[in-house]
């Protein structure tokens, strides 16, 4: 949706299981020039300590390229992971694609 990718992420977030994909994907999408990613998490059951580490380094990729990344649609349960490690400060979260596309600058 112009200058935001919408990552719609599907399955567990997990070592081995999706950890290695969702790094491919952002580092592919920064190396295309693609700096805003909505990762959309409503799909994702369930998240380990890998999955939260690729997130967070998700976030580091796109942040080092002038980008970032926001999380759309968080589970209870991620949610509260996210609050217990304290990163719910670092990431911006949505509940609406709508919202979160509009809250990435314009311009690209």
């Amino acid at each position: 949706m112009g200058n935001v990718v919408i990552l719609d992420a599907k399955g567990k977030l997990t070592l081995g299981d999706g950890d290695v994909l969702l790094k491919d994907k952002i580092h592919s999408l920064a190396q295309q020039g693609h700096k805003h990613v909505v990762l959309n998490l409503g799909d994702v059951p369930y998240v380990d300590s890998a999955g939260i580490g690729e997130i967070v380094g998700s976030y580091t990729t796109l942040s080092r390229v002038g980008g970032t990344l926001r999380l759309l649609n968080l589970t209870k349960r991620i949610h509260d992971l996210l609050a217990i490690t304290k990163l719910l400060t670092v990431f911006e979260t949505f509940t609406s694609e709508d919202e979160a596309v509009r809250s990435f600058p314009t311009t690209v």
